[in-house]
């Protein structure tokens, strides 16, 4: 069993068995205020695995599952094991929720769930290795690289305008941290990157 498929296995069935509880959700959720008054710092990883409806968590999984795959055969031939995928995707859940840590720690109300941030990360590790891999957005073909850019941008935006209960923060430090992990330990990939975007030139 591959790592991507037993990542999206635990999550099912822990979000499954959260659906229609909101006191389970309550104790998995990412919830700044309770992190800095009660210190429950394990929110930070076990908010990635519960979702808010079938849907949420179709979408994050589905992404999960196409490029998780790619991702962790790829880092096995870059790395030379799977310890970079599963650290990557841990990585994923953790660091981009910081941001929303000092943004909502004294907010009591403020919850998130999901996956995002995760997925968002090994989404852009993708899009690092093959920029210009057609991606299907709304049944549209179009290019990884160029899906990127307007992904960073709408987060960016999103998260300034706020006000649609979506974690959009999360989103897009997900997704700098997938396009950067990588870089940290293969510096080489920024020059195969780079070489990639102008072979269409």
């Amino acid at each position: 069993m591959t790592i991507t498929l037993a990542i999206i296995i635990l999550t099912c069935i822990i979000s499954f068995t959260s659906f229609n509880r909101p006191e389970q959700i309550d104790k998995l959720s990412f919830w700044p205020y309770y992190v800095q008054e009660r210190k429950q710092f394990y929110r930070f990883i076990t908010s990635g695995f519960v979702h808010a409806d079938y849907m949420h968590l179709f979408f994050n999984m589905l992404t999960l599952w196409f490029f998780g795959r790619t991702i962790e055969s790829a880092f096995v031939i870059i790395f030379g094991g799977k310890l970079h995928f599963v650290l990557l995707y841990l990585l994923g859940l953790v660091l981009p929720d910081i941001s929303t840590y000092f943004k909502y720690k004294d907010t009591y109300g403020y919850r998130s769930i999901g996956a995002s941030g995760a997925v968002s990360a090994i989404l852009f590790s993708a899009i690092l290795l093959a920029p210009w891999s057609k991606l299907l957005v709304f049944f549209i073909p179009l290019p990884a690289v160029i899906y990127g850019v307007l992904f960073l941008a709408y987060s960016a935006y999103m998260s300034r305008r706020g006000g649609d209960g979506i974690n959009h923060d999360a989103h897009f430090w997900g997704a700098v941290l997938g396009l950067v992990y990588p870089l940290i330990f293969r510096p080489e990939l920024g020059k195969l990157f780079v070489q990639q975007l102008l072979s269409i030139f």
